[in-house]
């Protein structure tokens, strides 16, 4: 395994650790989430460079435009939950309640 490898993979999993220990305010849970779809999409980029292959390059644009919309609608979600609860914690958010 590279060292690029490594690196990709710390990230991920250290990103995935992050979103399950630190669930107290919503912007650290979408950061974390962000910092998880940037580790995929860095290793997706790469994936082609080391296998020699134009196959999926295309993957890749597709994970971006994915992240753009969860990241729109992750700030969305969170710019409501602070107007109407007046603060961004996530135990505020039940999908129960109107």
């Amino acid at each position: 395994m590279s060292l690029s490898h490594l690196c990709f993979y710390s990230a991920f999993v250290l990103s995935s650790l992050g979103l399950a220990f630190h669930r107290t305010h919503f912007i650290s849970a979408l950061l974390c989430l962000e910092s998880i779809i940037l580790s995929i999409y860095i290793a997706l980029s790469i994936w082609p460079i080391h296998t020699h292959t134009t196959s999926f390059t295309l993957i890749p644009i597709f994970i971006l435009a994915f992240s753009a919309c969860e990241a729109g609608t992750g700030l969305a979600i969170l710019v409501s939950s602070t107007r109407t609860h007046g603060s961004d914690h996530l135990h505020n958010i039940n999908l129960l309640q109107c």
